[in-house]
């Protein structure tokens, strides 16, 4: 942990990052970026990648709890991931090369804006 945040901050942000994420089905990144990025003052590029090696052990633990509740479509999230995997490669190089400040930007408009759809009938 080179950022020097203390272990009991970041497992904070890791349980409000699972809520989240088991709440709302995988919005938890949002939280976990923010509290990296906007609370521990870590490099906003860290964060955002930080965030992204956490998803898969918090999207598995999930994906088990509601598929022994019988809510995954597994056929979806097989096409979902497919869709997925090419993206993930694709935004993590846009990001690279993005300016901190850009991406803080666009990371909040990005919020901004699902939270205004969400609002919106």
């Amino acid at each position: 942990m080179s950022e020097r945040a203390p272990r009991s901050a970041i497992l904070v942000i890791g349980f409000a990052t699972g809520v989240v994420s088991g709440l709302l089905g995988i919005g938890g990144g949002l939280v976990a970026v923010f509290g990296l990025a906007g609370v521990l003052r870590w490099e906003q590029h860290r964060a955002h990648a930080t965030a992204l090696a956490a998803i898969p052990a918090i999207a598995t633990v999930g994906a088990i709890v509601f598929a022994r509740s019988g809510n995954v479509d597994f056929p979806v999230a097989l096409l979902i991931a497919a869709g997925a995997v090419g993206g993930a490669a694709v935004g993590a190089r846009i990001m690279a090369w993005m300016p901190e400040p850009v991406l803080r930007l666009s990371f909040g408009l990005l919020m901004l804006a699902l939270g205004i759809r969400l609002l919106l009938p």
